[in-house]
């Protein structure tokens, strides 16, 4: 399992990722892609967004978005994992990989619909150093109400 920041060089594949991301979610956000076939993204990279490609066997396997609002205080923007690598303990590896290099406050919401979304990041949280979160049902102004993680990391 390799874990790499998305920079110039490999920002093609997140992507690529990021679009079957947006497909795989679009029954639940109701988005359709665009003329060109493409997904708008919810998330972009820039100033306070850093983007991680997890690699297994030199197959693109993953993608997170980290959004950071403030110093250590972060949120979990997108995170996907291809469905052929999934069940196997490697998302929830590439979360705890992801959390124990940025210590500090998280934030993870998951819209309505995404009860399994929901489900895995209460498992992986739970299984993380037995970190205490607490969760919440929360409104969100952009995607309405959803269910939102938090924790902190030591």
């Amino acid at each position: 399992m390799k874990i790499t920041p998305i920079t110039e060089i490999n920002s093609p594949i997140y992507h690529n990722l990021i679009q079957s991301y947006e497909a795989e979610f679009s029954p639940i956000t109701g988005k359709k892609p665009n003329a060109s076939g493409l997904f708008e993204l919810d998330t972009h990279l820039g100033d306070d967004t850093l983007a991680f490609l997890l690699q297994i066997d030199n197959a693109p396997a993953g993608i997170a978005a980290i959004r950071c609002k403030e110093t250590q205080a972060y949120e979990i923007c997108e995170f996907y994992v291809v469905p052929y690598f999934r069940k196997s303990g490697i998302g929830m590896h590439f979360a705890h990989t992801i959390w124990k290099n940025y210590p500090g406050d998280w934030e993870i919401k998951q819209i309505q619909g995404a009860e399994y979304a929901s489900k895995f990041w209460r498992k992986t949280i739970k299984s993380f150093v037995e970190t205490e979160y607490t969760e919440e049902s929360y409104d969100d102004p952009y995607w309405g109400i959803v269910t939102r993680q938090k924790f902190t990391v030591n």
